[in-house]
């Protein structure tokens, strides 16, 4: 018999994805090395997604909203260092 597969890891994918664009836009209005540890904070999360793709798929769905949590506070954070 065939183990049924969550949905939720699927919607926290696209929910990365989504979040990705929002990570490629802050290169214009942060330096670019901030835009490279941004990036590598997202590819940090989408590992943990990928890490808890099968074990805990609820849990996957928190991770795009800590990536939206974590691009915000280094946009508004980089605009008031920076300005």
């Amino acid at each position: 018999m065939r183990e049924q597969v969550s949905p939720w890891p699927f919607a926290a994918l696209v929910g990365m994805t989504a979040v990705l664009f929002l990570y490629g836009v802050a290169f214009g209005v942060l330096p670019w090395w901030a835009g490279l540890l941004l990036l590598a904070v997202w590819a940090g999360l989408l590992a943990v997604v990928l890490r808890w793709f099968r074990t805990r798929p609820r849990a996957t769905v928190l991770v795009p909203v800590v990536a939206l949590a974590v691009w915000f506070a280094a946009v508004t954070g980089g605009a008031r260092l920076l300005s």
